[in-house]
């Protein structure tokens, strides 16, 4: 099997998974372990500057504290190549397929409607290095958009995410990547405060009971 029949078998499995576990019932019993936290997943590319680098990324995040904070663990499936525009030459090996995983701190820029942006900054760590950078241990920087689908059912993230040393070490030209990812309803996390519906204080069931 191919590289990219593998990828292509991934992709489809992600999907599935995204919309299965998005529809799965709740259990009336379960007990929540994060009241604030969020699981989404998604997809997501690899590109630098001037173009695609040509490998599908697979983000899976838990953001919680009301999305200040977030942790996420990626998968980079393939290589990533970098063609240079104007030249004869081949295309630029610039990193092998791996994981990392990232823990950010986020501050919302502004709101309008149903749609906020954030910019993130924290720390990366990868399982290899390579020629994007030298370095395991990266910063970790994004700019995004939050938004929520007509009927307050769906809640995404489309984010631009770029992982560097700072030049502490060459050579560092940077992870740079962007994810497309969506809320899953688990029922093994809470619901962020925005998404509660609040209990009208003069509705009482003691008080509809019959004598």
């Amino acid at each position: 099997m191919g590289a990219r029949t593998r990828a292509a078998f991934i992709t489809v499995g992600f999907l599935v998974l995204l919309f299965s576990a998005g529809y799965a019932p709740r259990p009336a019993d379960a007990q929540s372990l994060c009241e604030s936290c969020e699981v989404q997943i998604g997809l997501g590319g690899t590109y630098h500057y001037w173009g695609t680098t040509g490998s599908l990324v697979l983000p899976v995040t838990v953001t919680w504290s009301e999305d200040r904070y977030e942790f996420g663990v990626f998968r980079f499936t393939s290589q990533q190549l970098l063609a240079l525009p104007g030249t004869h030459e081949e295309e630029r090996h610039m990193a092998n397929p791996y994981w990392g995983a990232s823990l950010s701190r986020r501050w919302q820029l502004f709101e309008q409607g149903p749609v906020k942006a954030y910019f993130g900054f924290g720390l990366a760590a990868k399982t290899e290095s390579d020629t994007l950078s030298v370095t395991r241990w990266d910063f970790a920087s994004q700019l995004g958009l939050r938004f929520r689908v007509p009927g307050d059912r769906v809640i995404g993230e489309v984010t631009m995410r770029h992982w560097s040393n700072g030049g502490i070490r060459l050579p560092n030209h940077g992870q740079d990547f962007a994810t497309v990812t969506f809320r899953l309803n688990s029922g093994l996390f809470g619901v962020g405060r925005a998404d509660q519906i609040p209990i009208d204080p003069s509705f009482n069931l003691e008080e509809e009971r019959l004598p």
